[in-house]
């Protein structure tokens, strides 16, 4: 293990992290809202921290392992996670406890949205902003991370992604070096949260809450400027312009940067992932529309408006609300949980264990039926036309199996911390599958939780965040061996 230059990149990390807390600090001068020391603390003390841990190894040039990867990945969600609730507990309001900011800090950055906080409405404007940025940051980080680093780490199957156009990435990146492969992701994903941003802001936002949404939305993050989320503003077109930027988030980018270098979009609905990603979302809305209508819970046209937005926020794990789909009649509340856990598709910024895995594992469960009627034949699983290898499927099996591991040791922590059944399985599904929102009494916020609840959430969105493997293999000896 390389340590210093591990040291290295964790100090420079830290060093440009300080450097996103000076737009909150510009919205607190502008606003006059008073939180400005807190930013102006959590600036210093991010960048000294930074400089110190940079300054004793700053000569180092050594070239970093595949078991590094592993460790600075996963040092730089849990390291800046902790910096980045600085803010927050210095800020005199909210002043949040130490386990509070970094729930709240972590939840952001890994764009589950779920908060402890609640009175948004009131909170100073730049924490408001700072909130919202912090998914948006986070956002970001997981399409590189999805797209340039999983890959070679070849975590759950997602090696899968170095494939041939219409695929996202060849050979693991869109273009020859990680670096021209992070430009030209950022280029895309600043594009979409600035057209969300317009859209939000031309249907009738404040330019403030239509950055802060925008942000929000391409990240799939869910973090609003309000307790009321999206159903504050009460506007169809706010809605619909949601559920487009959701949509579109919860896609892979890879198949974004191929439309942008090809202009077209032929390629979207080539690919078996994204066709089975528009049926689940479509079946689920399919179904929601009719049970609100059946039960009358709403007007039809009322219904479907719902019935919409709800799925795809959910399905897509951003976690946006227009209505407390915990009291929606019958399994509706079950369905849409569940939902979460098919996620968005590979190299999103969606959550959930990846609609590209569900895929293959239901492949994979019926070329087992073949083999029943025909045990001699030779049966591969495709994508597309393309075969899948066994090596692939059997590290989908092995994230498949795993994730629901890691889930019901969670939800047996949780039990025993004194939680309620339903409270307890569905936080753990919130924030595992990065979503945020949960039922029972996680349904609004986990303000309410005990402490140590809310320590083993912070360690399941960042087991959620990282593809589950990324974190676990830190854990087990051989990793350690040299």
């Amino acid at each position: 293990m390389r340590y210093r230059v591990i040291l290295k990149i964790l100090g420079i990390l830290l060093m440009v992290f300080s450097i996103t807390m000076l737009p909150a600090l510009l919205v607190s001068y502008i606003y006059e809202d008073g939180a400005h020391q807190s930013f102006v603390a959590g600036f210093a003390i991010t960048l000294l921290t930074g400089f110190f841990l940079w300054l004793p190894v700053y000569r180092v040039r050594e070239d970093l392992r595949t078991r590094d990867g592993f460790l600075i990945t996963v040092l730089f969600w849990t390291v800046l996670g902790l910096f980045g609730a600085v803010p927050l507990m210095l800020a005199e309001y909210p002043h949040l406890r130490v386990v509070d900011a970094v729930f709240e800090s972590v939840s952001g950055l890994t764009t589950t949205g779920a908060t402890v906080m609640t009175g948004i409405d009131w909170l100073p404007p730049s924490i408001l902003f700072y909130r919202q940025q912090l998914q948006w940051l986070g956002g970001m980080g997981i399409i590189v991370l999805a797209v340039a680093i999983l890959p070679m780490l070849g975590i759950g199957g997602m090696q899968l992604y170095r494939a041939e156009t219409p695929g996202p990435v060849k050979d693991s990146k869109l273009t020859p070096r990680i670096t021209e492969t992070a430009k030209a992701l950022w280029y895309i994903y600043l594009s979409l949260t600035i057209a969300c941003a317009l859209g939000y802001w031309l249907a009738g936002m404040t330019p403030f809450d239509a950055i802060a949404h925008s942000f929000s939305t391409v990240a799939i993050g869910g973090f609003s400027t309000h307790d009321a989320s999206i159903g504050y503003f009460n506007s169809p077109v706010i809605e619909s312009i949601a559920i487009f930027f959701m949509l579109l988030s919860g896609v892979n980018f890879g198949l974004h940067f191929f439309a942008w270098r090809q202009r077209s979009i032929s390629h979207y609905f080539q690919d078996p992932e994204f066709r089975f990603y528009l049926t689940v979302l479509g079946g689920t809305a399919l179904i929601t529309f009719m049970v609100l209508a059946l039960t009358q819970t709403y007007a039809v046209n009322e219904a479907l408006r719902r019935a919409v937005f709800m799925v795809v926020s959910i399905a897509t794990t951003t976690g946006f609300s227009t209505s407390d789909f915990a009291n929606w009649p019958v399994m509706l509340p079950f369905l849409l949980f569940i939902t979460a856990f098919v996620g968005g598709c590979a190299a999103s910024t969606g959550g959930g264990m990846k609609v590209i895995r569900i895929l293959l594992i239901l492949k994979q469960g019926y070329r087992e039926i073949k083999r029943l009627v025909h045990p001699s034949a030779i049966i591969s699983v495709k994508v597309g036309n393309r075969p899948i290898s066994d090596r692939v499927l059997e590290a989908v099996w092995g994230f498949f199996s795993v994730y629901l591991l890691v889930f019901v040791l969670m939800l047996l922590a949780l039990l025993g911390t004194g939680l309620d059944q339903v409270t307890a399985w569905s936080a753990v599904g919130a924030t595992l599958n990065n979503l945020g929102p949960g039922l029972g009494d996680v349904s609004v916020h986990f303000g309410g939780l005990n402490d140590t609840a809310k320590w083993i959430l912070c360690f399941a969105m960042l087991l959620g965040r990282l593809e589950v493997f990324t974190l676990l293999v830190l854990f087990t000896p051989i990793f350690w061996r040299r």
